[in-house]
């Protein structure tokens, strides 16, 4: 399955949903945002959200500081 992964073409085995390709990418589920095809995935859909070949997917991790 080809995906868009923040502006990058990446090839993954499918079907993933959100939570599994967080997963695979060693991405703490906390403190992320994702968005699939310019629409916000909420943190409560991450498990039923399949992705399919051709999403574009952005994530973002938030980072604290001062």
């Amino acid at each position: 399955m080809q995906l868009i992964l923040n502006g990058q073409p990446r090839a993954f085995e499918g079907p993933l949903s959100v939570t599994a390709l967080l997963q695979l990418m060693d991405i703490p589920l906390l403190k992320v945002a994702v968005e699939r095809n310019r629409e916000i995935v909420p943190k409560s859909q991450f498990d039923t959200t399949t992705l399919a070949d051709g999403d574009e997917i952005e994530i973002v991790n938030f980072v604290g500081g001062g």
